[in-house]
């Protein structure tokens, strides 16, 4: 693929999703539109609009277009997802909420049938948050639906398909805890024959191959060239990922913030990875097996602040860490290292901004253990909107002896699925986050730990 100037990026994130037009020469995004990634309530179960969703990308590529011209298309979703399809290439079901709990209620036939995590890296996760059990859920629950379905795409290939024509699925989209794929032989594990998927599922690709040109409809609707290419896609851990992999030395860490808060160790020293743990096996564009770990911080962030706009102030900080205001894990039970437990404050803030304080220290904290699990080594890097959280930095940066990064340079997921239409992706220009003194964190830290630790 020829470098092309200005790159639109289809980028869905689970709570929203954007269309952006990157600047491949500064990797700086020059245009942005976004929509609620909304679920809708069914039936036949919590799904997710995806005509709402062409039709918006659509509009926005014509405007993109008119605007600054568009030479190539990229796409980047949340993973745990998978479009089913028909003969025709219509939808066999709509596309299923991955925090739907009714694969649940088949969670003993599952576990019977899925691989084991020395063969996929993929942890038992809740709800759908596996793909496999979201797809054995389906089979069972939903009349012929099995006889309906003639292909099983993930999710960034549904785009590329609907764009293309092509059907694909990608290495790190099926590396996302799906139970599918088997990391460290690159291909399918043995719950697709068990599925009866063998030939139903789309064969994978790498991330930064071209997928296909735009369809000539598409192109007389949009006014883009059919020549137009679009890359084969990515998950979106996996885009934030994509940059430093290809351009920067190892060992180091990438930490993806968002509403997931995913840790990536790349060239690390290999440690025995626990799957209660929510410790898992990604799988980058490059193919690669990526010892990960992750939790819902975003999703927990906007919990405890409750639409608070709350700054704390010197006062706020000395108080939290004076008398020990804490959080402890896990806001949200269900996922992340500390799976089960139920959160609680060590005692209550007295004001919003303590409350404020205390979240980003948390954050920091569950961040940590997470870079730990994986064995990281090397700085941490940070992407996403917890790199604008000072107090979060300070933690993380009190807790990391080889430092942590903040990129200066355009980052994050739509800006690494644009490389993958670039010949050649470079590493994102960082900046160290400046420790000062470091006592007071590093002693909340370890009463915070033996606070987890006595349960």
């Amino acid at each position: 693929m020829t470098n092309p100037r200005h790159i639109a990026v289809i980028d869905i994130g689970k709570t929203n999703a954007k269309l952006a037009l990157v600047e491949a020469a500064g990797l700086t995004e020059i245009a942005v539109v976004t929509r609620p990634n909304l679920v809708l309530p069914g039936p036949p179960y919590p799904h997710f609009d995806l005509e709402g969703h062409w039709s918006f990308f659509l509009d926005h590529l014509s405007r993109f277009h008119a605007a600054h011209g568009v030479d190539a298309i990229s796409v980047t979703t949340h993973g745990a997802s998978c479009v089913l399809l028909n003969a025709e290439g219509g939808l066999a079901a709509p596309m299923l909420d991955y925090e739907h709990d009714g694969p649940d209620d088949l969670a003993g036939e599952y576990d019977a049938i899925r691989p084991d995590f020395a063969e996929t890296g993929s942890p038992r996760l809740p709800a759908g948050l596996n793909l496999g059990a979201q797809l054995h859920w389906l089979f069972k629950t939903q009349s012929g639906l099995g006889d309906r379905v003639a292909h099983v795409l993930t999710y960034p290939q549904y785009w590329g398909y609907r764009l293309t024509g092509a059907l694909a699925s990608d290495v790190s989209s099926l590396g996302c805890h799906t139970d599918l794929w088997n990391p460290y032989e690159g291909r399918f594990s043995s719950l697709v024959n068990r599925l009866g998927l063998a030939e139903k599922l789309a064969p994978a690709r790498r991330s930064s191959e071209v997928l296909g040109h735009l369809r000539a409809d598409l192109a007389k609707r949009t006014g883009l060239s059919p020549d137009t290419p679009v890359s084969c896609g990515i998950h979106d851990s996996n885009a934030s990922l994509y940059p430093h992999v290809s351009g920067r030395q190892m060992p180091f860490a990438v930490v993806s913030t968002g509403t997931w808060v995913v840790a990536m160790a790349v060239g690390a020293a290999p440690v025995p990875l626990d799957p209660a743990r929510d410790v898992l096996v990604n799988v980058s564009a490059l193919g690669q097996p990526v010892p990960s770990a992750r939790f819902m911080g975003g999703r927990e962030y906007e919990v405890i602040r409750a639409g608070s706009e709350a700054q704390p102030d010197d006062a706020d900080r000395d108080r939290v860490l004076r008398d020990r205001v804490m959080i402890l894990p896990a806001v949200e039970p269900g996922s992340g290292p500390f799976q089960g437990r139920h959160m609680r404050w060590t005692s209550e803030p007295a004001t919003e901004g303590e409350r404020i304080f205390a979240l980003s220290l948390y954050l920091g904290l569950m961040t940590d253990a997470c870079l730990s699990l994986i064995g990281a080594q090397g700085p941490a890097i940070i992407e996403g909107p917890f790199a604008r959280n000072a107090d979060y930095l300070s933690m993380l940066a009190a807790l990391r002896p080889d430092g942590v990064e903040i990129a200066i340079s355009a980052t994050g997921t739509s800006v690494g699925a644009a490389c993958l239409c670039l010949t050649h992706a470079r590493a994102p220009e960082t900046s160290k986050v400046r420790q000062g003194p470091a006592a007071d964190l590093t002693a909340y830290a370890a009463a915070w730990r033996d606070l987890v630790q006595a349960g």
